[in-house]
């Protein structure tokens, strides 16, 4: 019988890499579609065998063990039938839901079968790409060319005066939301030189005094977010039209909405305004 069954207190993910087989037993089913989590009754589904039934013919990915049950992950097809009971939730939506493990599993889930789909040929001769034995990589049996899963690297900065401010942007299309500043690493550049150049950037400011603040896997669909606060050291907020259409100062008394709790990008300004009022 098929029951949901949250992660027991503090489990711990152990991964898994091919050809590894899942040991046998109940096991953790990650099924997804268009970015949502199949659950029932809130929870991820812990089964005998494959919830879909036995007519399915698709091996899943094995991905390891969460406090020692196995962790399957396949997609769902477009037209294909949720099991009895069951229904999809967007990824982000399941923050706080399901367990921190859980979650973190349910995005490691996503990034690998967004790599089974998009990395089944060569990209520099088209041809079908083989598993390489031992990790997630793909090679090419006619080039040579080895690819592994894309871990794309972005900077989150939190600019801030030195004493009760914050600066936070804002994009077209955010509707009121307001965040701190962020950009994508680009090849040949530190994430430090990151942070100073997209400051510059995106809001015409120097900063100094960076500190790392921690990081995110953030799977939409490969991103990992590494966070710094910065102190402003000159200029004025002076906005580029391409990234940003405002970009000003805050105290923790007249903050504007924020991203969700789920984000490190609230976290770090939670964390600076909690700082502030102490």
């Amino acid at each position: 019988m098929d029951t949901p069954s949250p992660a027991p207190p503090q489990a711990a993910f152990v991964r898994a890499y091919p050809p590894m087989d899942p040991p046998t037993g109940p096991a953790l089913w990650l099924l997804l579609r268009d970015g949502e989590v199949l659950v029932r009754g809130g929870a991820l589904i812990e089964s005998e065998g494959d919830p879909r039934g036995d007519g399915v013919n698709r091996t899943p990915l094995y991905l390891g063990t969460l406090g020692g049950r196995p962790c399957l992950a396949d997609d769902l097809g477009p037209q294909e039938a949720l099991p009895e009971g069951c229904r999809l939730v967007p990824l982000r939506a399941l923050f706080g839901q399901i367990g921190e493990a859980e979650f973190a599993l349910a995005g490691y889930a996503s990034q690998m079968l967004y790599w089974r789909r998009t990395s089944g040929f060569c990209p520099v001769c088209g041809h079908e790409a083989e598993m390489r034995p031992g990790d997630w990589g793909r090679r090419c049996p006619r080039c040579g060319h080895v690819a592994y899963p894309h871990v794309t690297p972005a900077v989150l900065i939190l600019v801030h005066d030195g004493g009760a401010r914050i600066l936070l942007g804002h994009k077209p299309g955010w509707g009121p939301r307001y965040s701190i500043l962020a950009g994508f690493v680009e090849p040949g550049e530190s994430l430090e030189e990151c942070v100073r150049r997209e400051v510059q950037e995106e809001a015409g400011l120097e900063v100094a005094d960076l500190v790392y603040a921690g990081s995110q896997p953030w799977p939409y669909p490969h991103q990992l977010m590494i966070g710094f606060t910065a102190r402003h050291a000159a200029g004025e907020p002076r906005v580029d039209a391409e990234e940003l259409d405002d970009a000003r100062w805050f105290t923790a008394e007249t903050l504007p909405d924020l991203p969700p709790p789920v984000s490190l990008s609230r976290q770090m300004i939670d964390a600076w305004t909690a700082a502030q009022t102490k």
